[in-house]
């Protein structure tokens, strides 16, 4: 089969011949039909310290994708030939304490699909059927293709309450996006939005922000002031991974604020503890999605009329995925998806 591979030590992914995967009693062979590309994929693809460290080499590379079940093993009983699914990245080894207490996403023995094991960017994958998520035959081919960051966004968007709360959100790529999306849809009042970059704040502001601040033009708090905000913000989603705006969103969070990280930042980041402690501040770390509480509220914001295709900017052929790496790497694109479709 046709597979997106890293192949060599160096930038860059090739589109390779592969031995399809085989198929346990467990498993499911999915005939893949879009991928997305993810930060992740981006990190690898550029060959950067973290994917030196982290990627083996060969390895097929996606960890987002939704595709029809082609072939499903003998001891798979919730998934027939024919469905349309997605697949929940992290496979868990399901024997920790968490695993066993039914907190899977806190597993920590988590492999990564196209990470640690070989990925979706190919024509076929094979997965547990523990890892197997069906989808409502109403969703939008296109989103199912990008499950796994909506489900980013869902954790972190999703940690605290929202409704009727103001919301600062640092990082205005796709995940933080969707999460302003998720944000409105939740009822939350203000919506602010930082980032640098023109064309993620304007989609920002497509996706349900009350303000999209160029932090390099002005300041969180001026904002405040005229949105009349008079103690700070509720709910902090920090999805950047730049130390300066996690540093103003804790300076900028009310008395008891809540703060969700997904944001990696590449060093470590200073932070004035007296603010967190005198403030009585919660951070809480989020990776991944909750398995699988994450994926139902996906499911059910979308039946309830939650629209995340204005996040799409392109829609490519696999054949053409160097054009859409370069578009990721200039910083000017929301969703890249490569259609499978034509192999």
């Amino acid at each position: 089969m046709k597979a997106l591979c890293k192949s060599y030590p160096e930038t860059g992914l090739w589109l390779e011949d592969v031995i399809e995967p085989e198929v346990g009693p467990n498993d499911v062979l999915i005939r893949i039909i879009k991928t997305a590309i993810c930060g992740t994929d981006l990190h690898i693809y550029n060959w950067d310290d973290w994917a030196k460290q982290t990627i083996p080499i060969p390895m097929v590379v996606g960890h987002e994708f939704v595709g029809k079940v082609d072939r499903i093993g003998a001891d798979v009983d919730a998934i027939s030939c024919g469905d349309v699914v997605s697949g929940e990245g992290h496979i868990v080894c399901g024997q920790c304490r968490n695993c066993r207490a039914g907190r899977r996403h806190l597993c920590a023995h988590t492999q990564g699909i196209g990470v640690h094991r070989q990925g979706a960017f190919a024509e076929f994958i094979a997965i547990p059927e523990t890892n197997v998520w069906k989808h409502d035959p109403n969703v939008d081919i296109d989103v199912a293709s990008f499950f796994d960051a909506y489900g980013n966004a869902a954790h972190t968007a999703l940690s605290f309450d929202l409704l009727g709360e103001d919301i600062l959100i640092t990082g205005a790529g796709p995940i933080g996006c969707m999460a302003t999306a998720i944000c409105r849809y939740a009822g939350a009042r203000n919506i602010v939005v930082t980032d640098i970059n023109e064309t993620r704040l304007e989609m920002a502001l497509s996706m349900g922000a009350t303000v999209a601040l160029n932090a390099e033009t002005m300041s969180i708090e001026c904002v405040q002031m005229k949105l009349g905000m008079k103690e700070g913000f509720d709910v902090g989603l920090e999805m950047s991974g730049v130390g300066s705006a996690f540093q103003d969103m804790v300076r900028n969070m009310a008395h008891g604020g809540k703060i969700a990280m997904l944001g990696i930042p590449k060093s470590g980041i200073e932070i004035d503890w007296n603010l967190v402690v005198f403030n009585m501040l919660t951070i809480k770390g989020i990776y991944g999605r909750e398995i699988y509480e994450s994926w139902y509220k996906m499911t059910v914001m979308l039946e309830g009329g939650l629209d995340l295709t204005p996040v799409i900017s392109q829609n490519l052929s696999i054949d053409n995925f160097e054009i859409g790496f370069e578009v990721m790497n200039s910083g000017k694109a929301g969703k890249v998806i490569l259609n499978w479709d034509s192999m």
